[in-house]
């Protein structure tokens, strides 16, 4: 569960979770992927030792965070929203992010996470100074990664009232469950992140699996709310920010064999100003844990420009 609780103007609750160096010179915000929530750490003693104090907050119905309210439709500009107020009000408060608050916030963004953190950097630039986005795909009509009928019934869903949306793909879900023998409060499957058999390697480093698990087991504490909130966010209505606001340094990470790989990257690439690039070798959507300390080390470093 999330280490403390932060309630926003409209009086929904959002979990917040912190990680790596309490007393460190960097604030980092992580976006967790979806389905998630932000007790994951990719790397606890990589995050440890930086110079980033990480704060991970659960989007709506994930975690320990509330659902939006009844009849109101999720956007990935909303989610984002959502931080901004929380890292505004903390500051404005003078509650300690860490000792480097004042030295500016950076974003992180794993999978869909990256999405979020890339409209916090558009909407709210005066917060964000760098961003890393990991293994974000592209959208469908861009880089085609969704298949076809779940893309068809996203388009079926946008032309309802956000109520009908919900119940239907809440009801999609709990047949998937069954059809899979899951019982509604089992944890998703690894699959579901996107992990296959090229991540294996890197589920054996010491408590990568564990930290996975667990991570989805927080996201499902409410059933699947997160997961239909999400998915109606990105693929049924538009994500409500445009790529062309963004003007933090951004470093674009991918693993080469993840089939959300460097060509969703380079959709990106194409559309934001100020990019560098890691692709790595031989690694699927498990990219974050190996390339944890080249994102912090890309978040937090103020004396070279951003490595090419």
């Amino acid at each position: 569960m999330a280490d403390q609780l932060f309630t926003l103007a409209d009086g929904r609750r959002l979990g917040v979770s912190t990680h790596g160096n309490p007393v460190a010179d960097h604030v980092v915000v992580f976006c967790h992927p979806a389905p998630g929530s932000g007790v994951f750490d990719p790397d606890p003693t990589v995050s440890e030792s930086s110079d980033a104090h990480i704060v991970a907050i659960d989007r709506p119905g994930y975690g320990s965070s509330d659902p939006l309210p009844p009849g109101v439709w999720p956007s990935v500009a909303r989610a984002a929203d959502d931080i901004a107020e929380f890292l505004r009000a903390r500051s404005e408060a003078g509650m300690s992010l860490g000792e480097g608050a004042e030295k500016g916030v950076c974003a992180v963004g794993w999978s869909a996470g990256g999405r979020v953190a890339l409209a916090l950097a558009a909407r709210h630039p005066q917060l964000i100074s760098r961003v890393a986005v990991v293994g974000t795909p592209a959208p469908n009509d861009a880089v085609e990664w969704i298949p076809k009928p779940l893309a068809e019934q996203s388009d079926a869903l946008s032309q309802l009232p956000a109520d009908r949306a919900f119940e239907m793909l809440t009801d999609a879900f709990a047949h998937q469950a069954t059809a899979a023998g899951l019982r509604p409060s089992d944890p998703p499957p690894l699959a579901m992140l996107g992990i296959r058999d090229v991540d294996e390697q890197v589920l054996l480093a010491p408590g990568a699996r564990d930290r996975l698990e667990m991570m989805l087991e927080d996201a499902v504490r409410q059933g699947p709310i997160g997961q239909v909130t999400d998915l109606l966010a990105y693929t049924a209505h538009p994500w409500g920010f445009d790529l062309s606001d963004v003007r933090a340094e951004t470093l674009l990470v991918y693993g080469r064999a993840d089939e959300i790989g460097p060509e969703h990257g380079d959709w990106y690439a194409s559309q934001l100003a100020n990019v560098s690039r890691h692709d790595v070798d031989g690694i699927g959507h498990l990219v974050i844990v190996p390339a944890w300390a080249r994102v912090l080390e890309f978040l937090t470093d103020r004396t070279q420009p951003p490595a090419q």
